[in-house]
């Protein structure tokens, strides 16, 4: 994985919280190689420690519409 560079595209939230989804994703994709398992673990992972409910979408190709509290995304 040290080949690949996190880009964030768009974040409603504090510098600290965007580099922990970094790494958060990053050890989800050295666990796993499904795309829903490296989701699940990244959003059981921030309900744990930001309080639930987040969500957690991982793929190439998708749509969505999503509505968030202040200070809760990042894409």
């Amino acid at each position: 994985m040290s080949d690949k560079k996190a880009v964030i595209k768009n974040a409603d939230m504090s510098d600290e919280m965007q580099q922990d989804a970094v790494d958060c994703a990053m050890q989800a994709m050295e666990k796993y190689n499904i795309e829903k398992d490296i989701a699940a673990y990244v959003k059981k992972e921030f309900d744990k420690k930001y309080n639930p409910t987040w969500h957690c979408i991982v793929g190439r190709n998708f749509g969505s519409y999503v509505t968030h509290e202040t200070n809760g995304s990042v894409v």
